[in-house]
């Protein structure tokens, strides 16, 4: 007969484990948009803690002797996961704001639309770039990193051993947002590069013709050749996507050396 016993620190430890995992897929990527299935989203949390439990070599647990005292360590738990998922999807904000920018220098700034994945309204080129690094997180397996990254945490951040450096995740944190505008304006720089020519092609006709209704006819030149750009440029997109992963390795690397 298999024997289903356990202790009640063997369930503890497997409670503990299944608050990161499940605190990191709330918030990941892709794993975490708001139209994926709660279902899917409590399965795949439970099914990945059994993994790693069978994975990890359960201990017990020292440390606490109230419930208020357990409580506190699933606090932690909690907040390494979510650090975890943060640290992987705040890079994906980057091609919204690139997103931004280009459909500023183009004239569609107004028109937005309301993204599936995060429930907000956003513009419409930065949907594109949204489901285009949706699209290569798929194909290039990214979403395999992910979860590998989330299981050598635990190797790292032992359960009940995360301990957070606030200074060393600040200093993360701003590197990020220095990289977050580079990053940014690296995707959106052909289009802002033409916007840029065309404003001084149509600042010289407005001095050689001033008959003409430049304000007008910029409107209609910005919107159609910002739509050629982009069309031209998508070619590119996958490098973008590449230049984001990168970014997103390097946050997740840099959060997890804040809390060992």
């Amino acid at each position: 007969m298999i024997d289903y016993s356990f202790s009640i620190y063997e369930l503890e430890y497997f409670l503990l484990i299944l608050t990161r995992v499940s605190c990191f897929v709330y918030v990941a990527p892709f794993f975490g948009m708001q139209n994926t299935p709660r279902n899917v989203k409590i399965c795949l949390s439970f099914f990945t803690s059994v993994l790693l439990y069978e994975t990890l070599t359960p201990a017990a647990l020292e440390g606490y002797e109230t419930v208020l005292e357990f409580a506190v360590i699933i606090i932690k738990e909690a907040l390494a996961g979510l650090l975890l998922g943060f640290g992987a999807n705040i890079c994906s904000s980057i091609v919204n704001f690139a997103g931004s920018v280009s459909d500023m220098e183009t004239g569609l700034s107004m028109a937005t639309l309301l993204d599936p994945t995060t429930r907000e309204n956003t513009s419409i080129t930065g949907v594109l770039y949204q489901y285009t690094l949706m699209l290569m997180l798929i194909a290039t397996g990214m979403y395999r990193y992910l979860f590998g990254a989330l299981a050598d945490s635990f190797t790292l951040i032992p359960v009940n051993g995360a301990v957070f450096h606030g200074e060393n995740l600040l200093n993360a944190m701003v590197r990020f947002l220095s990289e977050y505008v580079i990053i940014g304006f690296r995707i959106v720089l052909p289009v802002f590069c033409v916007m840029l020519l065309l404003n001084a092609v149509l600042g010289i006709l407005a001095k050689v013709a001033p008959q003409m209704n430049m304000f007008a006819v910029g409107i209609q030149l910005k919107v159609l050749v910002g739509l050629s750009v982009l069309f031209f440029t998508a070619s590119l997109l996958p490098s973008a996507a590449d230049m984001v992963f990168t970014e997103m390795r390097e946050l997740i690397v840099a959060f997890v050396e804040g809390m060992r």
